[in-house]
């Protein structure tokens, strides 16, 4: 499953001159918790985020010894800038962490619990198309198991195909868990299969019994198996 399968099209976003108040209601009326900051040009300048309009006002309060150190490093001129601001653009977080909207949901899960944040903003020819968040995730691997049921058939088939692999796979769902069975040509072609079809949203885990005619496991790959 790609990200523009499950993202957002209908983004509510920020420009760089919109006084922090705005935000502030922005975020507060919609129950978000950051808005993507986009130019006349649609390009994406940053993200602005609960925790950026936190900084600014908790600055009555940074003479509490640790308080500052714990919300902005004083030394950085950026951090100072936060303190600051009173528009997004001088507020918000940059460079925007982004993503392509053909990337797979699981890269976008990676980067999120890599950077530690909540949110994607979804770029295409440098232009926001969309966003993607935790919670859009996490309804993709809530799907049903008919619909989950329905995707890892349709990746085994196609994982096959690209291997010039046309073998019969069974493929059963059993409380989250895909059991793949029946005989493929090679062995890599039996390893990949669990290795993608793992990474479908709803998927829990593998379960493969498969078998193999040919033991290619010391031999180089006659082609790379793709993950859509």
């Amino acid at each position: 499953m790609r990200v523009e399968d499950v993202m957002t099209t209908d983004v509510q976003t920020a420009r760089p001159e919109m006084p922090l108040k705005e935000v502030a209601e922005q975020l507060s009326e919609r129950g978000i918790s950051g808005l993507p900051v986009v130019n006349g040009e649609g390009e994406v300048l940053g993200v602005i985020s609960e925790a950026d309009v936190l900084v600014k006002e908790a600055r009555t309060a940074l003479r509490r010894p640790g308080l500052l150190t714990r919300l902005v490093d004083p030394a950085d001129p950026r951090a100072q800038l936060k303190l600051e601001a009173r528009v997004a653009g001088d507020a918000m977080s940059t460079p925007a962490i982004t993503i392509a909207p053909y990337a797979s949901t699981a890269a976008a899960a990676g980067e999120m619990l890599e950077q530690g944040i909540n949110r994607l903003p979804v770029v295409k020819n440098g232009r926001l198309v969309g966003i993607v968040t935790r919670a859009d995730l996490v309804r993709a691997f809530a799907r049903s198991d008919a619909e989950v049921i329905s995707e890892v058939r349709k990746q085994v088939e196609y994982l096959l195909a690209l291997a010039d692999d046309f073998s019969q796979v069974d493929v059963c769902l059993r409380d989250g868990d895909v059991w793949l069975t029946g005989r493929v040509r090679r062995r890599s072609s039996a390893e990949d299969l669990s290795l993608h079809v793992a990474r479908i949203p709803g998927v829990v885990g593998v379960v493969s019994k498969l078998t193999w005619l040919e033991d290619d496991a010391m031999r180089p790959r006659r082609r790379p198996l793709v993950h859509s």
